[in-house]
């Protein structure tokens, strides 16, 4: 499979670009600063890596033409106003749309939602963290929105607190609906359910969460 990973240098993309290259994919990882991906000794012939600013559709272009999916693991950083999120995967699926690729998986968060939690959980951890990360979960929303009404075959995958653990493999998830109990799932995880997803082709029009 030909993936295209945005936000690949972030402490989430660097590992979905390493496991997909150990897996076989070929990738092409679009980045700011090519030297970032070289600190994590990620290299081959299997992997381009593109200098490019996600904001501009047309400069990306070139870097979804041909493949045969797209991942976004751009995230929000601080706890101030942004955007970010909601920008970059707009300009992100009209490049999609311009070379005909379908095929996107968006990490979010699972922070914001409340659905499957328990009552520890949605009562007492859930408001405080909406105060705290009310920009970020505001940004993700919209992002999340925009997706949902677009008519590419995505996938969203909701992730609780990161963590820096290993691969495992061994996490549990819930389709439109938090893990119960799951408040913790390690970085290298969340790269692992991202590629399943686009192994397994689904879940397709869903937020798919995952938890230990």
């Amino acid at each position: 499979m030909r993936i295209t990973v945005f936000g690949a240098t972030g402490r989430t993309g660097w590992r979905v670009v390493g496991q997909a290259l150990h897996a076989g994919h070929e990738v092409t990882a679009v980045v700011r600063d090519p030297a970032a991906l070289e600190r994590h000794n990620l290299g081959g012939p299997r992997l381009t890596v593109v200098r490019a600013d996600v904001m501009d559709p047309a400069a990306i272009r070139p870097a979804v033409a041909g493949h045969d999916a797209v991942v976004s693991a751009i995230g929000p950083r601080g706890s101030g106003p942004t955007t970010v999120c909601a920008d970059s995967i707009a300009s992100i699926m009209e490049a999609m749309a311009a070379e005909e690729v379908r095929r996107l998986v968006a990490v979010s968060a699972s922070g914001f939602v409340r659905e499957g939690d328990g009552p520890l959980t949605r009562l007492v951890a859930k408001p405080i963290l909406s105060r705290v990360l009310r920009h970020a979960f505001a940004d993700m929303r919209r992002m999340e929105d925009l997706v949902r009404a677009s008519r590419l075959d995505w996938t969203i995958v909701r992730p609780p607190q990161l963590t820096e653990g290993p691969r495992t493999g061994s996490y549990r998830s819930a389709i439109d609906r938090n893990v119960r109990g799951g408040v913790r799932v390690s970085r290298a995880d969340l790269a692992d359910c991202v590629l399943r997803c686009l192994d397994e082709r689904g879940p397709l029009h869903a937020a798919l969460a995952i938890g230990n």
